[in-house]
């Protein structure tokens, strides 16, 4: 069972973690990586590393013979899967096994009996486990023999996929007649997650809270549990907040379902990390929802209430070794959570982005009890072929409320530059009272989306921000804003819709007063100048003073966009050109791709008719899919794409001529 070099079979932050760890434990690491992947930080931070193919996921990482290759190669004697990918895969742990390979994971046969979520259930349901009501038969087919067993279950209902996890290949249907299109789309968004487009049927406990348990077992036959994480803080049934412990979990609760993981590892020769999943329905009931058979991506938080490296965990057990803890030695001290970090617009419906990373300096938020788990670094480019989850912020207190304060302190303390994300919902989610008062549930977030809350409504730049917009662009002319010149001038910025005059008049002192011009009212007054000054900039970092109080920004020019991180929030604001871009994006009759992906489906074809609202075209990435929708009534014109291709972010995909209103 001895090893000395571990592969590192997956990416991103999961494996510059594993890096870590087995670099403190004095093993040797070796990476692999996609061609959209050869100057990440994981292949950079690994002492080896191997390309392994194309950018796309089933290109690279998904690779079985790609991956052993690499192992051969590099002289790798392990193989760590990390999480996603194949990490779940029986017939990889099998395949590692087979070229004389440590699989760091468990046993393929115990990847079999649970990885399978119906299989699992069987299981759970055989050891006197309670699950919640489902179908988890044959034939799969079959779709109309799934809508009938679905309409005797009941509705809500939940489509899953019986591999995978992290929230893919499931759907949500409310009724018999939204039951096929939820079938159809979770057995395609399966197929390509996973390779495996085996769904099951559960009813779902609306309203409840989703509660996993940390097991571990070794090779002895010994298991033990680590505690819980509540993880109900979802959207689309993927996981945004997690925390340890639960705040609505008791002792004897905890007791209960920690048995029944314990009991559950046993029962199929489990060995390694692995986490029993569990709703707890309104009246305190638990029921199990499967296993995954594998290192969650909140095992931080588990690691920051318990004091253990859970990594090490993985490599001891593998090297054979008894677990390093019995059950009666684990204990737990303060409260974690952990917020994901992910490239995704929250308030355009999440929709995932890529670009440019222009600023990202995690380091200067790691104060006591804070950790960044991350894989980015300054100049990378996040694609669209893999998750949007780029980051994640955890932060540890002596209690919930502590955390909850550390963790904000730590999103304001970090921000990220060149790419939308969702840093300031992050914020604004933990200072929610539902979350503060521990009243989440696992559709809130999916309510909030459907209602229009105000959590989700883009904040707009307040007075301040567009004051430092602008300082931060006099500032980057140098000196001919200092010069003895005292005569005004106005500026005009744009952030989305908005845009605001500002007349700036400099002094000979290198000051210069900012004055807003009221928007919309020409009546009102002009709000009061303020004295504002650069005191410093540089490398982005600005520190400036407004009517004498001093503070600090980061801000980055590029051409007429400011990029600018203040007070927790960012935003990018544009000077406004005096040649304005009349090519309106916005155009009813032009259909573009939200973001860079590949096309997967096209329902529309040139002469259809279309009506507002209808479905024309599937976009896919990030493994995340998004529908364009006809905007207005017409007749389509052009059609400019197939399913399977690659599309460039704003690519006009169809075209439509829109009907003309009637006088």
């Amino acid at each position: 069972m001895s090893f000395s070099k571990i592969l590192i079979a997956n990416r991103g932050e999961i494996a510059c973690r594993v890096i870590r760890t087995a670099r403190n434990l004095g093993y040797a690491t070796v990476a692999v990586f996609s061609d959209a992947d050869r100057n990440a930080l994981h292949v950079r931070e690994a002492d080896s590393a191997v390309h392994i193919g194309g950018s796309a996921a089933a290109d690279s990482y998904l690779r079985t013979e790609a991956i052993l290759d690499a192992a051969r190669r590099s002289g790798a004697d392990a193989v760590h899967p990390g999480y996603g990918f194949l990490s779940e895969n029986p017939d990889f742990a099998q395949a590692c096994l087979d070229a004389g390979l440590v699989f760091i994971g468990p046993p393929p046969q115990a990847m079999r009996a649970m990885g399978d979520k119906a299989l699992a259930k069987r299981r759970m349901q055989d050891a006197g486990v309670p699950c919640a009501p489902g179908y988890l038969g044959a034939p799969q087919d079959d779709d109309a023999h799934l809508v009938a067993q679905g309409v005797a279950l009941g509705f809500p209902l939940l489509v899953k996929a019986t591999a995978g996890g992290g929230g893919r290949g499931m759907r949500r249907a409310e009724s018999a007649d939204a039951l096929p299109a939820a079938i159809e789309g979770a057995r395609r968004e399966a197929l390509s997650a996973f390779g495996n487009g085996s769904l099951m049927l559960e009813r779902l406990i609306d309203h409840g809270r989703h509660i996993e348990i940390q097991v571990f077992a070794d090779q002895h036959g010994h298991a033990v549990h680590v505690g819980e994480r509540d993880c109900t803080a979802q959207r689309r049934r993927q996981k945004v907040l997690e925390e340890a412990p639960s705040p609505i979990v008791s002792p004897a609760l905890r007791e209960a379902m920690g048995a029944d993981a314990v009991a559950a590892a046993l029962a199929v020769g489990y060995q390694g990390a692995g986490t029993v999943e569990f709703m707890v329905d309104a009246k305190g009931k638990h029921y199990f929802l499967e296993m995954n058979t594998r290192l969650q991506v909140e095992h931080p938080v588990t690691e920051m209430v318990t004091g253990l490296d859970l990594v090490e965990w993985q490599l001891r057990v593998a090297a054979g070794e008894p677990l390093p803890r019995t059950q009666a030695e684990i204990a737990f001290c303060g409260h974690a959570i952990e917020a994901r970090l992910y490239v995704e617009d929250p308030y355009a419906n999440f929709a995932p982005q890529t670009g440019q990373v222009l600023w990202w300096k995690p380091q200067a938020a790691l104060h006591a009890g804070v950790r960044i788990d991350h894989g980015l670094q300054e100049g990378d480019t996040v694609s669209p072929y893999y998750d949007p989850m780029v980051a994640k912020v955890i932060a540890h207190g002596r209690d919930r409320s502590d955390a909850i304060r550390r963790l904000r302190a730590a999103l304001h303390n970090a921000p990220l530059l060149g790419l939308r994300h969702n840093g300031r919902f992050l914020n604004a989610l933990l200072a929610h009272p539902d979350f503060v008062n521990a009243q989440m549930t696992t559709t809130r977030i999916d309510e909030w989306a459907e209602q229009g809350a105000a959590i989700l409504q883009a904040p707009a730049p307040d007075d301040k921000a567009w004051q430092v917009a602008a300082l931060a662009l006099v500032a980057q002319h140098g000196a001919s804003w200092r010069s003895d010149s005292v005569a005004a001038f106005d500026m005009g910025l744009q952030w989305g819709e908005q845009t605001r005059q500002l007349r700036l008049h400099p002094d000979r002192h290198g000051g210069v007063a900012i004055a807003l011009q009221a928007v919309g009212d020409p009546g009102a007054p002009d709000p009061r100048p303020v004295q504002a000054s650069v005191l410093r900039l540089e490398d982005g970092q600005l520190r400036f003073a407004l009517d004498g109080v001093e503070q600090s920004a980061v801000v980055l020019v590029q051409g007429a966009a400011v990029h600018l991180a203040l007070e927790g929030e960012s935003w990018v604001i544009h000077e406004v050109s005096a040649f304005p871009d009349t090519q309106s994006a916005q155009d009813p009759g032009k259909a573009r791709a939200p973001v860079a992906g590949k096309v997967s489906r096209v329902l529309v074809a040139a002469g259809d008719a279309v009506v507002p609202g209808q479905q024309l075209l599937c976009v896919e990435a990030m493994k995340m899919e998004m529908w364009l929708c006809a905007r207005a009534p017409g007749t389509v014109s052009a059609v400019h794409v197939q399913a399977g291709e690659q599309v460039e972010s704003g690519a006009v995909l169809a075209e439509i001529a829109v009907t003309a209103p009637a006088e």
